[in-house]
Parts: C-alpha cells; structure tokens; sequence
C-alpha cells in the first residue's frame, strides 16, 4: 500500500516533500490505524451521552449570560460537568479569574489521579506530546474504555474515541444556549433540573456502595446548608464556598478513612468527586 502511493506520487511528478507526507501517513496508518478505528467506534455512544448531558450545561451557560459561540467553546476546552458548571457558577456570581481557575482545579483534581493511571498504560517511549494530547480530554468516560483495553495503550486509540466524543459535549453545549435563548422561561426553568438529576447519578451509585460516602453525602448537604446560611460564611462567594468545601471534606474523609492502597485510586476519584459534585448541587439548588 505504502509503495502504491508512493509510485503513484512519483508518477504525478509530485515534490519530494509531498512524497514523504505520503510514506509518513501511511505508515501512520499502518501502525496506529486499527486501534484509531475502535476508538472512534467505542466513542460513538459516548459522544451520543455527552451530547444529552452538555445540552444541561448549555442551559446553565445561558443563563449566566454566555453566546452560543462562547457556549460551544467553554464545551471544548472544558469537558467535564463538574468542573464546566463550577467554571458559570463563578461567572455568574461575578467571581475573580483567580477564583475560577482554583475552583476548577478542585473540581476537577480527579483527573490527576486518572491521569498517574493512564501514564503507566503507555510505552514507555510515548513521546511527551501524545501524553499531553491525551491528558486534554481524558474524562471518566473515555479513561475508563482506554484502561480496560488489554496491555500497552495506544494513544490513537484515545485520539479516535476524542475525535467524537469531544464535538459531542461541545456541539451539546451551544444547542443549549440556543436552546435557552428561544425557548420560553418556564421551560428552560424545567430543563434546567436536568442537572440535578445529572449530580444525583454522581452521588448516588457509590453512595450506595460505601457508608463511608454516603456519610460524606450528608455532611455536604448540611455544610453547604450552613455556608448558605449561617451570617459571616453565607458572605462568601459560591466559588471560595466550593473550595472550601471540597478540600475539607475530602481531606476530613482521607484522614479518617483511608483506604487501601490497591483501592486507592477508585476510591479517592469517587470521595473527591462526591465532595465536589454535593458542594455545587447545594450552590445550584440555592441558585433556583
């Protein structure tokens, strides 16, 4: 196949340069071109499942005052519920770019320990660049189909999963804003709950699993309530209320119940990521 093109190339009379583009695509493709190929297929529900899910944040976006433009964009760079909703929380409550930036670090500091996990699935001699590529979009969902994949990691089999999955969230994300600019008040207010049941499929599952979260769960609701309303704390911002509440739960949590370190990963993402998700449905739920 590789000397096909490369024949046809020299028989068009083609640049030498264009030549090696065409032997350097090709043998891109021959080594990396099936597991590209299952990635875009295993992507496929995936992006039809961020599309639903984005269209939420698209609402909430929208009601913070953002384009469909800046909708979409906020989508792509940002994929990740928690941390995206955290990210309007603060522009809608006119929070600083210091306080964004911290609060999306909390929120979505999961990711760190996916992240260490990943890393040691690749070749040790995948170049820096494919694990950055890969850490941009590395959510749940697409680490949890990569590290199920038997031995070493390829990261075009990410790249295939990113390639549609990424447009997925994003594309949801401005059909929202469109959406909550056209539709009337009362049925954006009701779409708008779409995203409490979304933080409640966080919650729950390991809730049900663990005590240990499930304690956490209610501690988060009556510390948030506190915050809200209690005189000198219901003073700060939504922002430096998450923070605080994510870091000290989580870390309250790690100190008396540690895990094993065999579990260790799974169980941290889950505490971390229940803390973060209580602490904004409670900002949420005193939003509406």
């Amino acid at each position: 196949m590789e000397m096909a093109e490369t024949s046809s190339a020299f028989a068009t009379g083609a640049p030498a340069g264009v030549v090696q583009s065409v032997r350097r695509s090709a043998g891109l493709l021959a080594r990396h071109g099936e597991a590209l190929r299952e990635g875009i297929l295993d992507g496929v529900p995936i992006a039809l499942g961020y599309l639903a899910v984005s269209f939420s944040l698209g609402i909430a976006a929208r009601k913070v005052g953002l384009d469909a433009v800046q909708g979409f964009f906020a989508s792509l760079f940002n994929n990740a519920l928690a941390g995206e909703y955290a990210g309007f929380a603060v522009i809608g409550a006119g929070g600083s770019l210091l306080e964004m930036a911290v609060v999306m670090l909390v929120a979505n500091a999961r990711y760190l320990l996916m992240s260490c996990s990943m890393a040691q699935r690749f070749s040790p001699d995948t170049p820096i660049i494919h694990r950055v590529l890969v850490g941009f979009d590395l959510t749940d969902e697409l680490f949890g189909i990569a590290i199920a994949r038997p031995g070493e990691v390829d990261p075009y089999y990410s790249y295939g999963a990113m390639v549609v999955a990424l447009p997925g969230w994003a594309f949801g994300g401005m059909a929202g804003v469109i959406a909550g600019s056209v539709l009337p008040e009362r049925v954006v207010s009701a779409l708008s709950v779409a995203l409490f049941g979304m933080f409640l499929a966080i919650i729950i599952p390991p809730a049900r699993k663990s005590r240990v979260v499930a304690g956490l769960v209610l501690a988060s609701f009556a510390t948030s309530a506190l915050f809200a309303w209690a005189p000198l704390l219901s003073g700060l911002s939504e922002g430096v209320r998450t923070i605080i509440l994510t870091v000290a739960l989580s870390a309250l949590a790690a100190a008396l119940f540690p895990v094993d370190e065999k579990d260790a990963g799974e169980k941290d993402t889950d505490v971390a990521g229940v803390a973060a998700a209580r602490a904004l449905e409670g900002d949420a739920c005193r939003a509406a």
